[in-house]
């Protein structure tokens, strides 16, 4: 099907202020054209029966006109009417009813067809409830009325009193609910723009955090291999920067970095000395056997693994520590604790903003987890990172308790 032809269809159109604009259009052409139906049944009738044929012929040719004008500028324009529009659409249904009087037989100015004044006025009412002036509105709205007082005259006799009120209380409802529907359709498509935005303004800052966290580390270590440095050394950062390459090529290629949904499993402890493996030029000292039970997804193992070479990194930039212990705890309760403490020159977290590394790769993309992170760390004392997850939490491995919960 063409793009064109999908215009015509209310059901393809998008819930954006524009689609809703598109579809008052349609609205608006639909309410017009089938006044318009139903006044031409009824021509010829009025036309043989009117004291003054010619000018009846005249002032229903003007509300045909002005039906069809209307509803195909409202189709090419794909919005309702602008002010200056409206205020001569109110100005012919006032005129029309005005003129009533010379054009009809008094017999025929309630309940016909051929007195097709007040319909097309009620038609007019309801299709520029879509003006943007309220004053415009308002007073359209009820120079209408003030017209149909003098259309009506004095050609009804008590008994037709109610009608007449009837009638006017009619312009006034269906007023007030054409601008409430026109309104408050506004507002939910805006609404709905508003939300679009935001969502795409999330997505991005997502798509911009996780790229921080997948390439923090890459360019940690593709700066140190510009640093001078031993064959021995520099051979050590080749190793990490392979694993890192690899993470950015899964990034870039558009693999989800975490893939928690394939149901496998890893045990921390091994995460732990691979990663640990990698920075053996660091006095790093590993204490994981209470800590050998404890297994997470892949989605959480990635995780923490990229945290604990982010905080390695640190240390063998930053730290100029003497000694490092990675320490691994289960309790009896099936909750974890990882611990990564160095003995360097520490800082002072009250005046030091964290980098990406320690922000996103470790604290933030952990907490996302459901792992706690706490770091400690003052001058010339070391800093500490702790790891922790609760027990019956989906990090601390319990997939029976996930099960449940869903």
């Amino acid at each position: 099907m063409s793009s064109r032809s999908r215009l015509w269809r209310v059901a393809e159109l998008p819930t954006t202020r524009a689609g809703v604009e598109r579809a008052f259009s349609y609205f608006i052409a639909g309410v017009r054209i089938g006044t318009l139906a139903q006044m031409i049944p009824a021509v010829h009738a009025g036309v043989t029966t009117s004291p003054h044929g010619i000018a009846y012929a005249v002032c229903w040719a003007a509300a045909a006109l002005a039906s069809v004008a209307v509803s195909v500028a409202t189709l090419v324009r794909r919005r309702p009417l602008g002010a200056a529009v409206s205020a001569l659409d109110y100005t012919l249904a006032c005129l029309l009813l005005l003129l009533g009087p010379l054009v009809l037989v008094p017999g025929e100015r309630f309940g016909t067809w051929v007195a097709y004044q007040p319909g097309y006025a009620l038609s007019v009412i309801i299709t520029a409830g879509g003006v943007r002036s309220v004053a415009l509105w308002a007073g359209g709205m009820f120079g209408i009325a003030a017209c149909y007082l003098v259309y009506l005259g004095g050609a009804f006799s008590g008994e037709m009193i109610s009608t007449a009120v009837g009638n006017i209380l009619t312009f006034v409802v269906y007023a007030l609910v054409a601008r409430m529907f026109f309104g408050y359709t506004r507002r939910i498509a805006h609404d709905a723009d508003t939300s679009r935005a935001r969502a795409a303004e999330l997505a991005r800052r997502e798509e911009e955090r996780r790229a921080q966290v997948m390439m923090h580390n890459g360019v940690a270590v593709m700066r140190m291999l510009t640093e001078p440095g031993t064959d021995a050394a520099r051979s050590r950062l080749l190793d990490l920067a392979e694993v890192e390459v690899q993470r950015m090529r899964s990034y870039l290629r558009g693999r989800p970095p975490d893939r928690d949904g394939d149901g496998s499993d890893t045990a921390l402890a091994a995460i732990i000395e691979r990663a640990c493996e990698r920075f053996a030029d660091l006095p790093v000292e590993t204490l994981l056997d209470l800590g050998a039970g404890v297994r997470l997804s892949a989605g959480d193992a990635e995780a923490v693994e990229r945290a604990l070479d982010s905080l390695l990194l640190n240390v063998r930039a930053h730290a100029r520590a003497d000694g490092v212990v990675v320490h691994l705890d289960q309790g009896p309760d099936g909750g974890w604790t990882l611990t990564v403490r160095d003995d360097g020159v520490g800082f002072d977290p009250a005046a030091v903003t964290p980098g990406v590394g320690l922000r996103e790769v470790v604290v933030g993309e952990l907490r996302r987890r459901g792992l706690d992170v706490d770091v400690e760390s003052a001058v010339d004392s070391g800093t500490t990172v702790t790891i922790s997850c609760h027990a019956r939490s989906a990090a601390c491995g319990d997939h029976d308790a996930v099960r449940d919960a869903a």
